[in-house]
């Protein structure tokens, strides 16, 4: 675990030592700037735990700083601890507070008081970087878990296939059961390895190369041999492009199995693809019956909360958004009991790989 980083701010020489002095201690790292500038390079490139700013500075004030640093996100969040030997007023005080302050110390100081406040910011950092590494090795364990389950899965399918080519009736069904819930078990491991990699790699890289969007669609319908007559297909302008197709056939793949799923049975299940567009392609699975439920609706695209809707881990939807939104794309859906479900998506003729960043919180 790194050391939380307490950031000393002062154009003073003298008194980044005198500071430095006060809080030095074994486990914090004290980091000193004589200028806002020098200060905004570090807070640029380091986790800071709290920062203790001088407010009388040349060229950029403590003021100043810390309205620059409300306004970054990577410092939005950081405590500031202002000090100042000039007036006690309380208007210079509420200018403060207003940019951001968590607290104002005049000059001379109380050490006791100031080791006190910066106590309390190092605790607050270190549960910080607790929680953060405890997250991150669960995340690794169920990537690993995911991938080792990948072996014995596959030996039990190519076992089925073998068996499945023997004529015995008898072993059809059960041969069909396990072939089934193999191949939901082998995407349930698919998408917990694809939340892992959003997670600890920050998002989802694409591999793109030309394509045919009608053959993906054709693809995908085929996968679904006892359903195929009830998908409609319909492809309009040029439906050729550059994308990440494995991607692609996973997004098409989720959402014609929700909407197989979710439609009453027998009821068609149109996929319509535009190509109309010089700069994207644009399409939509679309499918009938009662619509999405309503207190779903807000959280139909974020992880293991849309559960109920797609019976499986609730991570289908979200990996789908993750797919579109890496591929520099959009997607959306309507809903209603009259007109039934249907997903819209939009994708740039040409992906331009922008990896998928995940900030959602996840809670369970």
């Amino acid at each position: 675990m790194d050391l939380p980083v307490v950031l000393v701010v002062d154009d003073f020489a003298d008194n980044l030592l005198a500071l430095e002095g006060i809080l030095r201690r074994d486990d914090i790292e004290i980091v000193t700037a004589l200028s806002g500038r020098a200060a905004l390079d570090i807070l640029l490139n380091r986790n800071v735990a709290v920062a203790i700013i001088d407010v009388q500075m040349p060229e950029m004030d403590g003021f100043e700083l810390a309205t620059l640093m409300r306004g970054v996100e990577k410092t939005r969040y950081v405590p500031i601890v202002f000090v100042t030997a000039g007036s006690r007023e309380p208007s210079r005080m509420f200018k403060g507070y207003a940019v951001g302050a968590v607290d104002y110390l005049w000059k001379p100081i109380d050490e006791l008081v100031l080791r006190g406040k910066v106590d309390v910011f190092v605790t607050l950092e270190k549960q910080r970087q607790r929680l953060l590494q405890a997250d991150r090795m669960r995340e690794m364990f169920v990537g690993i878990l995911g991938h080792d389950l990948r072996n014995p899965l596959q030996s039990i399918l190519s076992a089925e296939r073998i068996l499945s080519r023997s004529q015995d009736d008898a072993m059809r069904e059960p041969l069909q059961a396990i072939r089934q819930s193999g191949e939901r078990m082998a995407r349930m491991i698919a998408q917990i390895l694809d939340l892992t990699r959003i997670r600890i790699g920050g998002g989802l890289a694409l591999s793109s190369m030309p394509a045919d969007f009608r053959k993906i669609v054709e693809q995908v319908v085929e996968e679904f041999a006892e359903h195929k007559k009830r998908f409609s297909v319909e492809v309009v302008g040029n439906a050729h492009g550059s994308w990440d197709v494995d991607r692609l056939l996973q997004v098409l793949s989720n959402l014609a199995s929700n909407a197989v799923e979710h439609s009453p049975p027998g009821a068609s299940v149109r996929i319509r693809v535009d190509g109309t567009r010089d700069d994207a392609l644009e399409f939509e699975v679309h499918n009938g019956g009662p619509g999405v439920a309503s207190e779903l609706r807000d959280v139909l695209f974020e992880p293991f909360r849309s559960r109920d809707c797609t019976r499986g881990l609730g991570l289908g939807l979200f990996i789908c958004k993750q797919v579109i939104i890496a591929h520099g794309g959009t997607i959306g859906f309507d809903s209603s009991d009259d007109l039934g479900t249907c997903f819209r998506i939009s994708l740039p003729r040409h992906a331009v790989s922008a990896v998928s960043a995940f900030e959602t919180s996840i809670s369970g």
